[in-house]
């Protein structure tokens, strides 16, 4: 896929969005109803991006946002009768804002493209984050069970992606996750956060029982 150097972007403040990976939206704006009916009629891809900390005082206009996104292709649409949309989006690529445009009714960016990954994980890391993942989702209270959480037969890039967009960690620690330069810091950078995630959980347990 020949990829353009304008997209349609789309802000929301919890949600950061990975390549490989499926996202359903509801989309109920009119701004960005007209922004799935543009991306419809055209190269049918919108540009996901989080937003800052003071979205809030200006969401309706331009409320700051990360620079680095990821775009996704509309692979459903489904128009309700009130104007309304279902969409699911497939992640394709991460993007860079350059600088946004002031043209549409919603936000559009200039974007330069991430160079498709093509390195696996080095030799190790995918086990060491196989077992930090489930250590971490045990400590949750979860099953934990490997195959449940992330089948072997897929590749190391959808491994890696599947957890950062699904691990229940923070959107600012997925945002670092998203801004890494290659799939090997990626998986680093998951390192980091599990480990760290464990360790904030293992001291929650000691205060508690000192508190006893």
């Amino acid at each position: 896929m020949t990829l353009p150097d304008v997209i349609p972007v789309f802000p929301l403040p919890n949600v950061v969005f990975f390549p490989r990976m499926p996202l359903p939206l509801h989309i109920f704006e009119p701004r960005y109803r007209a922004m799935v009916r543009d991306a419809a009629q055209g190269a049918r891809l919108i540009g996901m991006v989080l937003l800052r900390d003071d979205w809030e005082r200006d969401y309706q206009g331009n409320p700051p946002i990360f620079a680095t996104g990821t775009v996704g292709e509309m692979v459903r649409v489904e128009e309700l009768a009130d104007g309304r949309f279902n969409i699911v989006l497939r992640g394709i690529r991460e993007y860079a804002i350059v600088r946004e445009l002031a043209r549409a009714p919603y936000r559009e960016a200039v974007v330069t493209w991430r160079d498709p990954e093509g390195q696996p994980l080095p030799a190790g890391m995918r086990q060491a984050i196989t077992e930090l993942v489930r250590r971490y989702v045990e400590r949750l209270g979860r099953d934990a069970t490997p195959e449940r959480l992330v089948p072997r037969s897929v590749d190391d890039e959808t491994f890696v992606n599947f957890l950062a967009q699904h691990l229940d960690v923070s959107v600012l620690e997925k945002q670092a996750l998203l801004e890494a330069p290659s799939l090997t810091e990626r998986g680093r950078r998951l390192v980091d956060v599990l480990e760290f995630r464990l360790e904030e959980l293992r001291m929650q347990v000691g205060s508690s029982s000192r508190g006893h």
